[in-house]
């Protein structure tokens, strides 16, 4: 693993330019005042395959808030929706 570990780190978004779910989920969580360390997988190839590994997911983004794969930008906005998403994002600090 690197030193950005999802098991490790507060909030992990594996990403790529030019992907608006990816933008989608960075603006949600800079509303909601959350720091969070981006990883560019798009040229990336490790960096991809420890996303792969972890979330089991190929698509981008994945999100890791306190460790646990959150999923992509749907999930992370139905968080927000059903009041979930505050409560993940204080026990991450």
């Amino acid at each position: 693993m690197n030193d950005h570990d999802p098991k490790t780190n507060s909030i992990i978004l594996y990403s790529s330019p030019f992907c608006g779910y990816c933008t989608a989920a960075k603006r949600l969580l800079k509303n909601k005042g959350a720091d969070f360390f981006e990883i560019n997988v798009l040229f990336n190839t490790k960096q991809r395959e420890q996303m792969i590994k972890l979330s089991g997911r190929r698509t981008v983004p994945q999100i890791f808030i306190g460790g646990q794969h959150i999923g992509g930008y749907a999930e992370l906005s139905e968080l927000n929706n059903n009041g979930e998403l505050n409560t993940l994002l204080a026990e991450a600090v």
